[in-house]
């Protein structure tokens, strides 16, 4: 962009040169910018998905001898691929958080209908 006749000088100007992975704002889109912005509305869109995953486990799932609410992925996925294709994703999401726990890395529709997710 630094060579394109067509940029803005002054747009360029303010930005700099290169950034080193020790600096603290390498990997990072420049403070208040749209890309940062997009960043933090993808953010906050994937956290009400993940809100929502838990809600439709408690009111589909039934409650165990340990008090926890569990679910089977088949019973699941039957409910929610209805409200979003993306369940297997933003399950992951879940458990990275410590909301949700299953056996195994990835959920796969048929072969892991009967792993059972337990909402913690």
């Amino acid at each position: 962009q630094r060579k394109n006749p067509f940029s803005s000088e002054d747009r360029l100007a303010s930005k700099p040169v290169h950034t080193h992975r020790g600096d603290p704002t390498y990997g990072r889109p420049p403070e208040g910018s749209r890309t940062e912005q997009r960043g933090k509305d993808a953010h906050s869109h994937v956290g009400k998905e993940v809100e929502e995953l838990c809600l439709i486990i408690r009111r589909t799932g039934e409650v165990g001898e340990d008090g926890h609410v569990s679910v089977t992925f088949g019973q699941l996925f039957e409910t929610y691929v209805t409200i979003s294709n993306k369940v297997v994703g933003i399950l992951l999401r879940a458990r990275k958080h410590g909301l949700v726990h299953f056996e195994g890395e990835m959920l796969w529709q048929g072969k892991d209908d009967d792993v059972v997710i337990t909402l913690l």
